[in-house]
């Protein structure tokens, strides 16, 4: 299900996400990177072209997964195994406020499932097992800085 339309707002944050987005060459960031709690992301497969979704949501996922490497702006440098379903098919609005829906497959997949779950407060780390997650923020607290 898609929350309320695009407004002039929410078009503002996606303007200020998709420049911070090329600006740092990400494959991905959410709203939340920028300091804003709304329903916003920026994907993309190879760090150059972006695309802004609004309003995304999760409609179907594959039953097949795959673990790669996933890391975040916010923790530069660290990255960690992250299992997730090889595709998933995404409802969201585009900055004319219409609705589509569209299939997101391999790295692409990844990273919209990636941003999705950062723009519902769900950070990567906390897809890991406790057990890995705590030796990783055991890990951090040594480094440096």
């Amino acid at each position: 299900m898609l929350a309320a339309g695009v407004d002039e707002s929410l078009r503002a944050i996606g303007g200020r996400l998709l420049a911070v987005a090329r600006e740092q060459a990400a494959y991905g960031l959410a709203a939340a990177h920028i300091g804003d709690v709304a329903p916003v992301i920026v994907v993309s497969d190879d760090g150059r072209t972006h695309r802004l979704l609004y309003n995304p949501c999760i409609v179907a996922m594959a039953d097949e997964t795959d673990g790669d490497e996933e890391g975040s702006v916010s923790l530069p440098g660290l990255q960690v195994e992250i299992r997730r379903p090889v595709w998933a098919d995404v409802a969201y609005m585009d900055e004319t406020g219409a609705g589509q829906t569209e299939r997101f497959v391999g790295f692409a997949g990844r990273v919209v499932q990636h941003e999705i779950d950062q723009m519902q407060g769900i950070f990567f780390i906390e897809r890991l097992s406790r057990l890995k997650r705590d030796m990783l923020l055991r890990k951090l607290r040594k480094l440096p800085g």
